[in-house]
């Protein structure tokens, strides 16, 4: 009895050392594994990254030809394209060049005749002179016509005067203003009051624009010495002293006779001359034409 307990008490520790001995080797094995998982882990990672890290490298250097291969495509398309572009700016010029020069001789052979046109700037250019030195001509006579206006105002103005100051002659008994015995001569003043008669106005005569300018009126008696131009139409003034009748404006002279004035001015007068630049060849043949017949018109109004 006691063996057998002994035994079954034997029995119960070998169950108890077996369980604590079977748990330790299941821990042992989970740790085990454990680790061997981790290390799985770990290398399978490394070698995908490894893995990842040459295909990335390779994908880089796939895009790096690829991308190289398309930017020499590109460069050569835009080099083509350029150099297309400046052949055609160089055909271009070339045919403007062509045109130009087969454009010139067509025109200068059948179009303008150089010949032609250089004769008709030539007899322009006569032309231009002629109507210059007779505009010159116009222009000096035009002068003298107003030199001459200005001296028979100067005369009219100082024998007017002179008519005004005849109380300031001098005589024998008493010198006048403008005869003084320090002068070796007598004044021209002197000598115009010489020249003038005195006459007693009958009238007075109007203070109109005339007398304000220091000119004589048309009621004012003449004065002797005064100088008479062909320009002035109505240079006569009535001498007498009687009451001068208004022209009769309504009736005009019978028979072919004009104003001195007006027949001057005919005799005077000169065409319009302009210069016209035109492109007809025959323009100048045409002026002189004009002028021919503008000279006889004139020639015949002067013999009227």
């Amino acid at each position: 009895m006691a063996e057998l307990l002994k035994i079954q008490s034997e029995v119960e520790e070998f169950l108890k050392e077996y369980v604590y001995r079977n748990s330790q080797a299941e821990e042992n094995r989970q740790t085990e594994s454990q680790a061997a998982t981790r290390i799985q882990s770990w290398f399978r990672a490394c070698k995908v990254r490894a893995y990842l890290s040459h295909l990335h490298k390779k994908a880089i250097i796939i895009q790096k030809i690829w991308r190289g291969f398309t930017a020499r495509a590109r460069f050569r398309q835009m080099v083509k394209a350029a150099y297309f572009i400046m052949k055609m700016n160089f055909y271009e010029e070339m045919a403007v060049r062509i045109q130009r020069r087969w454009r010139g001789f067509f025109v200068r052979k059948y179009i303008h005749n150089f010949y032609a046109r250089k004769n008709y700037l030539d007899g322009l250019s006569r032309k231009n002179e002629l109507v210059r030195r007779e505009l010159d001509e116009l222009e000096e006579l035009q002068k003298k016509e107003r030199d001459c206006l200005e001296m028979v105002k100067e005369q009219t103005t100082k024998f007017y005067k002179a008519h005004r100051l005849h109380h300031l002659l001098s005589t024998k008994q008493c010198p006048g203003v403008f005869n003084s015995p320090f002068r070796p001569s007598p004044h021209e003043m002197e000598q115009l009051l010489r020249q003038v008669k005195y006459q007693a106005p009958t009238r007075l005569a109007p203070r109109g624009r005339a007398c304000l300018l220091g000119m004589p009126g048309p009621a004012t008696s003449s004065f002797h010495g005064t100088l008479e131009s062909p320009w002035m139409k109505n240079s006569k003034i009535c001498c007498s002293s009687r009451l001068i009748l208004p022209p009769i404006a309504s009736k005009k002279q019978q028979g072919l006779f004009r104003e001195p004035g007006e027949v001057w001015e005919q005799r005077v007068h000169c065409p319009d001359l302009t210069v016209h630049l035109q492109t007809s060849r025959s323009h100048l043949e045409e002026a002189q034409s004009q002028l021919r017949q503008q000279e006889s018109m004139r020639l015949h109004r002067g013999t009227l």
